[in-house]
């Protein structure tokens, strides 16, 4: 993800917050993170249909684990279209890009490994009103939720795994959801 890519969506989508995020992780975090060493990098989407926010969750997640949808864009992939493309394989909606929220950088550390990481939190809306995921091999379930819920419970429980990977999770929709507020 370069700078020739994301500075077009800056000018079109406005500056996002930083956040600057690092971790020790596990054996296992370390694993997912590393399974396609070429992606170092994912984009979340806040997707609202009015006050409803959507929601997903893999079949690898804890029970009542459920967060904003989004993955990568694929090597030499419009950043828009790749945009585009995980918004109808994770929900099966159509979408339309309103704000770059956020733009962070983690370091997870992992001795010897450290794997730096970059995830881009965009809002987009929807007219949508179906949440029907398209890959269902990665996507165990979805559904409509709240910017309420997920600064409330969602936050509590993602917490509660004790997991970096879900305190990093935490620490974006936190940075995004005081984005949406300014």
């Amino acid at each position: 993800m370069t700078e020739a890519v994301l500075a077009p969506m800056r000018e079109r989508y406005g500056e996002p917050a930083l956040l600057e995020w690092e971790s020790e992780i596990d054996a296992r975090e370390h694993s997912l993170a590393t399974y396609n060493p070429k992606r170092m990098h994912d984009v979340t989407l806040f997707i609202l249909n009015g006050e409803r926010l959507a929601l997903n969750r893999k079949p690898h997640f804890e029970p009542g684990i459920w967060r904003p949808p989004g993955g990568g864009i694929k090597a030499g992939e419009d950043f828009e279209a790749g945009v585009q493309r995980e918004a109808l394989e994770e929900t099966g909606l159509e979408i339309e890009l309103e704000r770059y929220l956020v733009a962070a950088e983690a370091r997870f550390l992992y001795e010897p490994h450290e794997i730096p990481w970059r995830t881009h939190v965009f809002l987009a809306t929807t007219s949508g009103e179906e949440l029907a995921p398209r890959d269902c091999e990665e996507i165990a379930g979805a559904r409509w939720g709240t910017l309420d819920e997920l600064a409330g419970p969602l936050r509590v429980r993602l917490l509660a795994t004790g997991r970096a990977f879900w305190r990093y999770r935490v620490a974006l929709h936190d940075a995004a959801l005081k984005a949406l507020t300014n």
